[in-house]
């Protein structure tokens, strides 16, 4: 077997059609845009190459075969108890010793660069994408979501990857009734004037942009080696979803004004994007427009939901999501939602989704492998 850097254009060709072999015969499985892959490794595009480092690679049997890929990385501002790189973008045949192989390589890369463990599969990037292993939940995956062969996880654990933390993921039906004490909450701060919850507007989507950069900040960063978003980083995500919004799906709170919670949600972009086979040039783009006005689109996603500190346990997540469900419910567009993925170190939150009446729909984890095998090994610490 041989690591091979991806470098070539033929590189990145088999780097991106990798997986379709490993997928086959698999109806739930979606390809990813190669768009959406290929961001992550362009340092003109992905800023995390301003403080960090990338490289993949294929792996070839001794014919010449590629029987595996994945990427190594550093994040400096990726803050843990030790020197921490990541592993992700990986696909490997059912064998262990190919996987062995290609782990040992990142783990000598990264101990090269100074790490003294390695997380994965995560992405080199924000953890809304690419992030993750799939242990439960194999029906077609979310927009930007991993999935993987069920025998991946035997390939990690087998290695001596740990759970670091569970990613949860919950799904209700959009026309069940909710918990009551959110219908309290509503009626409790409807009659507060200094308390508004509002669905973003496209036209004015850079003010939304900056509220939701502050309300990250305040809320989000300093968990879990979590750093500061920029607001024009925020501004640039917001544009680039624009053509994607459904304004009934993207909310926020404020009291007296001031950004205090939002509710990020979008259309699952993959019902449409399945039909790309990965490509998205000027004739799939024109396919999309079409799905997007007269194609269904059944299922939206909750991206992320945060309220500021000061307001956890107030009740004013119950007055914003029932902001958002008084105007989403009627309009009887959409039949499920599902939530991308919350930390099981984030109890708050995970309550937050329970008490919603959802039911577990999939389950993630970022896996963690320590350098030292003596050391003790922790998990993420609890969010109090």
């Amino acid at each position: 077997m041989q690591m091979h850097e991806v470098k070539t254009a033929e590189d990145i060709k088999l780097f991106l059609e990798f997986p379709v072999s490993i997928n086959k015969g698999n109806p739930n499985w979606i390809r990813p845009l190669d768009k959406d892959i290929e961001e992550v490794f362009d340092p003109t595009r992905n800023k995390f190459f301003k403080k960090g480092e990338c490289t993949r690679w294929l792996l070839k049997d001794n014919n010449g075969k590629v029987i595996g890929k994945i990427a190594a990385f550093v994040n400096r501002q990726y803050k843990n108890e030790q020197p921490t790189g990541g592993i992700g973008f990986f696909d490997c045949i059912n064998d262990q010793q190919a996987a062995n192989y290609m782990f040992d390589h990142c783990k000598q890369w990264l101990r090269e660069r100074g790490m003294e463990a390695m997380d994965g599969p995560i992405n080199f990037g924000e953890r809304e994408r690419w992030w993750g292993l799939l242990v439960e939940g194999y029906q077609e995956p979310l927009y930007c979501m991993n999935y993987n062969p069920e025998y991946y996880k035997d390939l990690f654990y087998n290695y001596g990857f740990q759970v670091y933390y569970e990613q949860l993921c919950f799904a209700l039906r959009v026309k069940d009734r909710l918990q009551e004490k959110f219908y309290s909450a509503y009626e409790k701060y409807s009659q507060m004037p200094e308390y508004s919850a509002r669905r973003i507007r496209k036209n004015d989507i850079e003010k939304y942009a900056k509220d939701f950069a502050y309300i990250y900040n305040k809320a989000w960063a300093k968990h879990g080696g979590g750093k500061e978003i920029e607001e024009r980083t925020v501004v640039r995500m917001f544009q680039t979803m624009k053509p994607a919004i459904d304004e009934d799906l993207m909310w926020f709170i404020y009291h007296n004004e001031q950004p205090i919670g939002f509710w990020i949600n979008l259309p699952d972009l993959n019902q449409y994007f399945k039909h790309m086979n990965g490509r998205f040039g000027f004739w799939e783009k024109l396919k999309f427009l079409w799905l997007k006005r007269f194609g269904k689109c059944s299922r939206f996603v909750g991206l992320v939901f945060g309220i500021i500190p000061e307001y956890q346990g107030t009740g004013v997540d119950g007055f914003l999501i029932m902001s958002g469900a008084n105007v989403i419910q009627p309009a009887n567009k959409y039949q499920d939602y599902e939530m991308q993925w919350i930390g099981d170190f984030n109890p708050k939150m995970v309550n937050i989704a329970e008490h919603l009446g959802t039911y577990h729909s999939r389950k993630l984890q970022t896996l963690r492998y320590l350098f030292d095998r003596t050391k003790e090994f922790k998990r993420h610490p609890i969010i109090s």
